[in-house]
């Protein structure tokens, strides 16, 4: 009796260890072509219409979500404190997926500011809205699933050419409105994760002017560090698949307003922010030291990304 204890104890330690490691692997980046063709059944894309291969990508997002390694991690009372890099993970990808589906609902999938919106997507938008650490009565992955069963339905009446339910317009107004959230959205992260580096300074008060209307930059706490990195690798995974979605069911707008190989450029930095990491913990280095500063190099790729975006957005509106 006295051995069976602790032989089950360091079975129990060692059952959570194994998959606290498995449920912290990240997603890896999927093909929105062939998700479509998969959700579809076609086998040319050029076959689908304009939003499909957007609309499939966003409902992949939110299965990831749901369907990845240890499921869906943030509500979990328990291993959401052991895998805390996951939850932060979670929490940009649903950020971004969030703005996606509004941009389908408000912008994307109507003509005209007084349009009839559509019922599916009227429906979905809320439900990728709910609480998302709530774990029961409702629990938070049962609303997610609802708002991916409601774009599928919107998928399959786009699919149907004798349909009229449900429209994309891939138009270059339409995208920029959508451009301008993700502006913010980059701006926002590749801040925070600068702030990640920032270098204790002492403040100095100027007779020249009062100390409270001067602005220094905080340097984020240690113990946020690795969660405000994590973050953003799960925003730039998701944004990696929405703007190669985009540049396909915008191809045409793209190229009329010659801005294609700025898509590209930003798809290549979002790319070069899901590079492997070969640290089992964040490192930030400073300055010139011997160790990697990881929140500088993902701030400079969602940088570049944010800067193309916003040349993106100039070309759809003066090219």
């Amino acid at each position: 009796m006295k051995t069976i204890l602790p032989a089950t104890v360091a079975v129990i330690i060692l059952v959570i260890f194994l998959f606290t490691w498995w449920g912290s692997i990240e997603p890896d980046v999927f093909d929105v072509t062939e998700e479509a063709q998969s959700h579809s059944g076609v086998e040319n894309i050029k076959s689908l219409p304009e939003g499909y291969i957007y609309t499939s990508t966003l409902a992949r997002l939110g299965e990831t979500l749901l369907e990845k390694n240890g499921g869906y991690i943030t509500n979990d009372p328990f291993f959401s404190l052991l895998m805390d890099n996951m939850p932060a993970w979670e929490a940009g990808a649903l950020l971004v997926l969030r703005d996606a589906v509004s941009a389908l609902r408000n912008h994307l999938a109507r003509s005209q500011s007084q349009s009839k919106e559509n019922k599916n997507l009227a429906k979905a938008e809320p439900y990728f809205y709910f609480d998302a650490n709530s774990w029961i009565l409702p629990e938070t992955e049962g609303e997610y699933n609802k708002g991916v069963n409601e774009l599928h339905r919107y998928l399959a009446d786009l699919a149907d050419r004798n349909s009229s339910k449900a429209n994309f317009f891939a138009r270059a107004d339409n995208l920029g409105q959508y451009l301008q959230v993700v502006e913010k959205r980059m701006g926002d992260i590749s801040h925070r994760l600068s702030l990640s580096a920032v270098q204790e300074i002492e403040v100095k008060k100027e007779s020249s002017f009062a100390a409270d209307d001067r602005q220094y930059p905080v340097k984020t706490p240690w113990l946020e560090v690795d969660n405000i990195f994590y973050e953003a690798r799960g925003a730039t995974w998701a944004f990696l698949h929405i703007f190669k979605a985009m540049r396909i069911d915008f191809k045409d707008t793209l190229e009329s307003k010659g801005a294609l190989v700025t898509v590209d450029q930003i798809i290549d930095e979002l790319e070069n922010a899901q590079a492997e990491t070969w640290s089992p913990v964040v490192l930030n280095g400073g300055g010139f030291g011997i160790w990697a500063n990881y929140s500088l190099t993902m701030a400079n790729y969602v940088a570049h990304a944010n800067a193309n975006t916003i040349d993106l957005r100039e070309l759809l509106i003066k090219g």
